[in-house]
């Protein structure tokens, strides 16, 4: 069965839609998601349902919560058996799944994420491997090796996921694959994301996916025509000061600067407050009555730059925004598309930095 995930014109489903834990609830709150991403709403229901899932999608759609996200609901805390294990081609988006595991497990205390992956020490692997990690996001060969020596137990394997699988088999990893996934119990949940479908990706979800639910998403990259977008290359310290001589010799209307952390939006507020600029920070602590009167003040010309986080600016129209900075780089293109779409609304034109 396919189910083409929407581009939103259909009523977007909530995080409180998709039967998640509540902890993992949480957790994608905390971490500023309001709704899930087309790949999120169409994977997490079948996942959640126990359906095994073919997603064809690029990196930036949100994948890597799309199957986080259910398999963290599922998990079993009580046990220290490894009930996850996820295959990525690279040491760096080994880490990087494993990260996003621990971000939206944040509070699951007891569910144990461990990467392992080649040309690192074998050590703390080991160890990780002893005290029992119910999630083991790792690289094939590494994976194998573990196998092998008997330290990585799957037989009580309940979630596979292959990420980025296309990716995985030009390396060559095809055979590792195929080893690992006849080291698994038969009646496992199987999820495999590639950006592209080649015969030997559609050989490995005929013989080990049970009847998936296929799920195709093309990335929303594109931004507005009216939006001109331009970038400073600026050493990490001297991002403020790139920023105020911007705002000094740039002609601009309002501003919204956008930052990752809420603290961050605190802290550069203040610094440009010192520097002579009409400026406030709107994050999800600050309270409605208080958001409300910092966008009053926007509009009204009060104040000229809001420094906010992904979260507090989302669904913000307010005409007089001509700039929008991003001070802090989005997690993804997703996530960037919705920034810079704060300014040139209405056909009116904007600027991105």
């Amino acid at each position: 069965m396919t189910t083409p995930a929407s581009d939103g014109e259909t009523a977007i489903p909530t995080f409180a839609d998709l039967q998640i834990h509540p902890s993992v609830r949480q957790a994608v709150t905390d971490v500023g998601y309001e709704s899930p991403s087309p790949i999120q709403a169409a994977t997490i229901p079948a996942m959640m349902a126990g359906s095994d899932v073919v997603g064809l999608a690029q990196t930036g759609t949100g994948k890597t919560a799309a199957f986080a996200i259910p398999i963290l609901s599922k998990i079993d805390p009580t046990s220290k058996a490894t009930q996850a294990l996820v295959l990525a081609p690279t040491r760096e988006l080994a880490l990087q799944v494993a990260e996003a595991f621990g971000r939206y497990g944040a509070h699951l205390p007891d569910v144990n994420v461990l990467p392992i992956y080649g040309g690192a020490s074998y050590g703390p692997q080991l160890a990780g491997l002893k005290r029992g990690a119910q999630i083991v996001v790792g690289t094939p060969g590494r994976v194998i090796d573990h196998l092998d020596k008997g330290r990585l137990d799957l037989s009580r394997l309940d979630y596979l996921v292959l990420d980025e699988a296309d990716e995985m088999l030009q390396m060559g990893f095809a055979e590792d694959v195929e080893r690992i996934l006849a080291d698994t119990p038969e009646y496992k949940q199987v999820a495999l994301f590639s950006a592209t479908m080649p015969p030997a990706i559609r050989k490995i979800t005929t013989n080990y996916l049970h009847d998936p639910v296929e799920v195709t998403v093309k990335a929303k990259t594109a931004t507005a025509e009216n939006i001109s977008q331009r970038y400073i290359q600026v050493a990490g310290p001297r991002k403020l000061d790139a920023l105020t001589r911007v705002l000094e010799v740039e002609p601009f209307d309002a501003m919204i600067v956008f930052v990752r952390t809420k603290q961050a939006t605190e802290d550069v507020a203040e610094r440009l407050k010192a520097r002579g600029f009409a400026a406030a920070a709107i994050n999800g602590d600050i309270a409605q009555a208080q958001r409300e009167r910092t966008i009053s003040a926007l509009k009204d010309g009060s104040i000229d730059i809001l420094i906010a986080t992904d979260v507090a600016a989302r669904g913000l129209d307010v005409e007089r925004i001509s700039h929008v900075v991003n001070y802090d780089i989005p997690h993804d293109t997703e996530s960037y598309v919705h920034r810079i779409g704060r300014t040139g609304r209405a056909g009116r034109s904007g600027a991105a930095l």
